[in-house]
């Protein structure tokens, strides 16, 4: 996302294990975070460009405007994405940018399970979608559809990682140097690779 956001101050919507919050802190003057587990919260090292906030999103009462908002791996797990857009929208800079990273469901590696007969569809939620939690699986067209329904526009559209294998299969084989050449690879391939990245605006 670097290469498209400009931002002093930036909102990080649902913290996860914390690894791309230290990302951001490092990238950026000031983060808030936004997390419903005070668990996940309390483990995320304080620095004093962080301002974490235990809270539900549609609680969250911000005191200021931010230059970007991202939202990484958050519309496939809220029972609401639109409506979660709606109201982070107001929450914007006047020049402000909404970042969003879903997973997409032609990803060659959910390709691939539906020729091995392990999904139906390539939209069908497998086991590991249950496990965290997910509700539903992204491509280009749904997410365009939901961003443009809470009265956004997209600025660009990217693809990240070329993924033909399941996460354990990469983690146990994989050396750093082909995680990074698959990196690579999935700019080449945006429409199949495993997460799409959408920069959102206001029209």
């Amino acid at each position: 996302m670097l290469p498209h956001v400009t931002a002093r101050h930036v909102l990080e919507l649902g913290s996860g294990d914390g690894v791309m919050t230290a990302m951001l802190a490092d990238h950026f003057e000031h983060v808030t975070v936004v997390e419903g587990s005070r668990h996940l919260l309390d483990a995320i090292p304080d620095r004093p460009n962080l301002t974490k906030v235990h809270s539900l999103f549609e609680e969250f009462q911000p005191g200021r405007p931010f230059d970007a908002i991202i939202m990484e791996h958050v519309l496939e797990h809220v029972e609401d994405p639109v409506g979660i857009l709606r109201l982070a929208t107001p929450w914007l800079a006047p020049e402000g940018v909404i970042v969003v990273g879903v997973p997409n469901a032609h990803s060659f590696h959910r390709l691939a399970a539906v020729k091995m007969g392990l999904l139906p569809d390539v939209h069908a939620l497998n086991e590991r979608d249950h496990e965290v939690g997910h509700r539903r699986v992204y491509d280009w067209d749904s997410l365009r559809a939901d961003v443009e329904a809470a009265g956004l526009e997209i600025a660009c559209m990217e693809g990240v990682f070329f993924k033909p294998l399941s996460n354990g299969q990469i983690d146990q084989h994989w050396s750093e140097e082909m995680i990074e050449g698959f990196f690579e690879l999935g700019k080449d391939f945006p429409r199949n690779a495993a997460e799409i990245t959408a920069i959102c605006r206001r029209p």
